[in-house]
């Protein structure tokens, strides 16, 4: 047993260098899609192809799409690989929002773009979106568009790590920093710092509270060099940041794992309590996927929930809260977990259901497998339905509508 404990830590180990330097080579990849659903029902995809992001949009659940819009002027060196991918978000109005990364000369260096389009498409305008033009880490991009119309671009960023290194100080990983539109994406503020000593290449999810407010997850880097998950709200004007500690595993790894959480907000209007989250942890002792929920007054995270098959490299977790306000119990909360495992050749998406917010689950089952090459699956809401997407090399985009 101690035996395969320890193959099992070696395989786990082995794995995350080889996402790392996957990574590092900003290998192109087209699976690493992202899609969204706009309020007229169409189904909007980005992605990237031969130095251009592209956009399309498909009205039959994404068996067919449309002629790809090339959103870019200019073809560049685009991450589109693992934990990078573009991002796209569509306001009420039908306007489109895009962010990704400029891969740069320097290793580990990129710019952050974000462009929107206010004709459907039509045409883009695009712009960086920090002040800060050196050639150094700004990576790891995340898009959230918020209730009110407000955009908050959030990255991965070494200014702090490099200014510390020409002082002669100490600095651990890189820190989060962030940029605020309040004018649909035509201009952005100047960017401010989040946190410091945060993991270097670790995807960061964001949620909004029901009053708007983005909220930010991402893996940290702790003293001892414990890779846990800090959570903090995007502060508003002239206030500062409070990052509260939202996982505990206590993983002490000198590298990145490459490995990203997921998030969600729990509740609706005047009942929402917090956020649902989902995570690798890996801890020698129980290496593994967990879920754990996270208080959003308190900031007290519930005991996690371990869950998938580590022997099967059970990862990249996905997660989707659907629930009713006004105290309508008939669909109190209903919770959606999926993430995807590995064995035989074979690449499956398993998931699970919460039907009373994350407290208890049903049995994991397999949605849907493929021996192709596939990416991370995805969760998507519409008219309070869920849809799993998932993108494979042959098939191409599925999208599954999941059976409440």
């Amino acid at each position: 047993m101690r035996y395969l404990t320890v193959l099992i830590c070696h395989l786990l180990f082995v794995s995350i260098l080889h996402a790392h330097e996957a990574h590092t080579q900003h290998a192109a990849n087209q699976l690493a899609v992202s899609v969204v659903f706009d309020d007229a029902e169409t189904l909007w995809r980005a992605s990237v192809k031969d130095g251009f992001v592209l956009v399309d949009s498909s009205t039959d659940l994404g068996k067919t799409f449309g002629k790809p819009i090339k959103v870019n002027l200019n073809a560049m060196k685009i991450g589109a690989d693992n934990e990078a991918r573009p991002k796209i978000a569509i306001s009420p109005e039908g306007h489109i929002y895009l962010t990704w990364t400029q891969v740069l000369k320097t290793p580990f260096a990129g710019y952050i773009w974000f462009a929107r389009s206010v004709d459907h498409g039509k045409s883009f305008q695009s712009q960086i979106v920090h002040q800060d033009r050196a050639e150094i880490t700004h990576r790891f991009d995340a898009l959230n568009l918020a209730p009110n119309g407000d955009i908050t671009v959030t990255w991965v960023d070494k200014r702090d790590l490099i200014a510390a290194k020409a002082a002669g100080k100490k600095y651990d990983g890189a820190a989060i920093y962030y940029a605020v539109s309040r004018d649909a994406g035509k201009t952005f503020a100047p960017e401010q710092k989040l946190a410091d000593s945060t993991c270097e290449c670790c995807r960061i999810v964001t949620a909004n509270k029901p009053d708007g407010t983005a909220t930010v997850l991402w893996r940290h880097v702790f003293e001892g060099s414990e890779r846990d998950h800090n959570i903090a709200e995007i502060p508003k004007a002239g206030a500062k940041p409070e990052p509260h500690r939202a996982t505990f595993g206590g993983w002490k790894i000198d590298g990145c794992p490459h490995h990203g959480a997921a998030l969600a907000r729990g509740g609706e209007a005047n009942e929402w309590w917090g956020y649902h989250m989902a995570y690798f942890d890996g801890n020698d002792k129980k290496p593994g996927l967990y879920y754990s929920r996270m208080d959003g007054v308190a900031w007290v995270s519930s005991p996690p929930k371990k869950f998938g098959d580590n022997t099967k490299q059970a990862g990249h977790p996905a997660i989707l809260s659907l629930s009713k306000a006004n105290g309508d119990k008939a669909n109190a909360e209903n919770v959606y977990l999926v993430w995807r495992e590995i064995s035989d050749g074979k690449t499956s998406v398993l998931g699970m259901q919460s039907t009373d917010g994350g407290r208890s689950w049903n049995e994991p089952k397999t949605w849907i497998d493929t021996t192709e090459k596939a990416d991370y699956p995805q969760l998507l809401r519409h008219k309070n339905t869920p849809f799993l997407v998932w993108n494979t090399a042959k098939t191409g985009l599925q999208v599954l509508e999941l059976k409440q």
